[in-house]
């Protein structure tokens, strides 16, 4: 092994699972030690890279998170909302920097983190990209900019494997339209429209969920008035982008204090 960080792999055999292992096996910055699985998987016991088709890595799919965090730097999950929770107090008893990508988790399970953080850094957002990231403050700036004469709504669209609905990061455009708005976004939210609903009440902010195909992720916010709209998109093409922002939150946190950060803190934006 070198001097490397080292980086365990959640979810390995994951769409986001095996991006992420190509990619840290691809960065000249860190290094593999560890890929998990859930138990019962038909990966536990195998090479990583073996079963991924890349040939042997020297990584084998464990089950056990607190052996496999114990020789590591970072922990990178894109996983469930439970099984997040699960790995975030693995990740705060080994005192390794905890990326969080994953999505579809409520008010509840995020406030649970807080005990974690306490003792590990914690980088959690909806989206890793640059880019989205630009985006949300593009956002918050437009939805301060305009009054509710400007409607506005979220448009999304993914892969139909996506479990989850509004995205996570469809969730976050949507709280930084609301915080540029000065409003709660659970007061404002429309998540689902269906039948006779009445007019659009104004001030809201809508939701819509495209699932289709291989979409990687395309996302919408349109501020609406009479006479004009204005668009502000951001159109993923390859997952690496996520990749790519989750090993730089990863390499940023390794030097930070304990507590609760996010992609705006890793980019200085």
């Amino acid at each position: 092994m070198s001097d490397l960080p080292g980086i365990v792999v959640t979810g390995a055999s994951g769409r986001m699972g095996q991006m992420l292992i190509r990619t840290v096996v691809a960065s000249d910055k860190m290094q593999l030690v560890g890929a998990i699985e859930r138990d019962g998987h038909d990966w536990l016991g195998r090479d990583v890279g073996e079963a991924m088709g890349l040939g042997a890595l020297g990584v084998e799919v464990e089950n056990d998170p607190l052996e496999s965090f114990a020789r590591a730097h970072a922990v990178i999950d894109f996983t469930s909302p439970e099984a997040t929770l699960n790995f975030a107090k693995y990740a705060a008893q080994a005192r390794v920097v905890h990326v969080i990508g994953t999505t579809g988790m409520d008010d509840e399970q995020i406030a649970a983190l807080e005990p974690a953080s306490r003792h590990a850094v914690i980088v959690r957002a909806g989206n890793m990209s640059l880019g989205v990231n630009l985006l949300t403050q593009l956002t918050r700036k437009v939805a301060e900019a305009l009054d509710d004469d400007y409607d506005i709504e979220v448009i999304e669209a993914h892969h139909n494997q996506k479990v989850d609905a509004p995205s996570g990061t469809a969730l976050m455009l949507g709280q930084a339209a609301a915080e540029g708005r000065g409003v709660s976004l659970k007061d404002v939210a429309d998540r689902g429209r269906d039948g006779i609903t009445g007019k659009r009440e104004r001030g809201h902010i809508g939701f819509s969920a495209i699932r289709g195909g291989d979409i990687v992720g395309e996302h919408d916010v349109l501020f609406a008035a009479t006479g004009e709209r204005i668009v502000l998109r951001h159109i993923a093409t390859d997952r690496t982008v996520f990749a790519r922002g989750a090993l730089k939150a990863a390499l940023w946190g390794l030097d930070k204090k304990p507590g609760q950060y996010d992609m705006i803190d890793v980019l200085g934006l």
